[in-house]
């Protein structure tokens, strides 16, 4: 069991731990009597952050099982996708690259 959060590509670094955070929040507040956000939350609680682009994003924005978080402090843009935890995962999720700094 693991959740995707997806912060877009154009938000500040500096951004990306507290969307995360909320991304993970928002996902546990709306499904938490959810059976796989319980069996996830008593598993390994995995989360995988990924840095993606726009076409990334329009591919998996109306998967099932997703929240779209806006941010404040950033015009209330779309910021992040979070996705309530599964076993399996779509192939686009495959491909994803996970989130670091940019350079």
């Amino acid at each position: 069991m693991k959740c995707y959060i997806l912060i877009k590509d154009d938000v500040p670094d500096e951004f990306a731990p507290v969307i995360a955070a909320h991304a993970s929040l928002a996902m546990y507040l709306k499904w938490q009597d959810h059976e796989d956000v319980r069996k996830w939350v008593d598993g390994p609680f995995s989360k995988v952050v990924c840095r993606v682009g726009e076409g990334e994003w329009n591919k998996v924005k109306d998967e099932s099982g997703c929240i779209t978080l806006t941010e404040s402090a950033l015009d209330q843009r779309e910021v992040a996708l979070v996705f309530r935890p599964r076993e399996e995962w779509p192939k686009p999720f495959r491909f994803l690259r996970k989130w670091k700094p940019q350079a």
